[in-house]
């Protein structure tokens, strides 16, 4: 799974680790504009902001544990071109092991996380071209969190209408 980190980029500045839990395009005040198959493209002008930013945001549990829920936000970094990926989980899971991700059922590596806050632990990561071309491409995404060294948790999360929403960012 160490490849996430190398495919991905790791996005560790200053502001990524002091960022809340949610982007600019997500939280009070925001409004979905969209909804393509799993995936709502939500929107607001953040503050201190002049033009609107949206996020992509799917929020699902997984199967076998209903309390065990994530919170997966795709953007924008604002002013630069750069796409993000941001994972939200509960409190609790082990962090050393961090955020494991598969795509069809191939691995495409993990990413740590980069903080936690009351609503949860923060994994974020600077999205390269051909992880976002494979989950274009997909059908299905599996995002992994441990809550023990040994008991990984799978969390199943639906690629359908992930290529529109993602046309859709801005």
């Amino acid at each position: 799974m160490a490849a996430l980190v190398l495919i991905l980029g790791i996005a560790t500045s200053a502001g990524a680790q002091n960022a809340d839990v949610t982007p600019g395009a997500t939280g009070p005040g925001s409004v979905v504009r969209e909804t393509h198959g799993a995936w709502q493209l939500s929107c607001r002008v953040p503050p201190g902001a002049r033009e609107e930013k949206c996020a992509l945001v799917q929020s699902v549990t997984a199967d076998d544990r209903p309390n065990v829920g994530l919170t997966v936000v795709f953007y924008k970094a604002i002013g630069e071109d750069k796409k993000l990926l941001r994972v939200v989980v509960p409190l609790g899971v082990l962090l050393p092991t961090g955020l494991g991700l598969k795509i069809d059922g191939e691995d495409v590596g993990n990413a740590p996380f980069l903080k936690c806050g009351k609503r949860g632990c923060v994994a974020e990561v600077v999205l390269q071209d051909e992880v976002i071309a494979k989950l274009k491409a997909g059908q299905n995404a599996m995002f992994i969190v441990f809550d023990t060294p040994e008991a990984g948790i799978g969390i199943p999360v639906s690629l359908q209408g992930f290529s529109e929403a993602f046309a859709g960012l801005k």
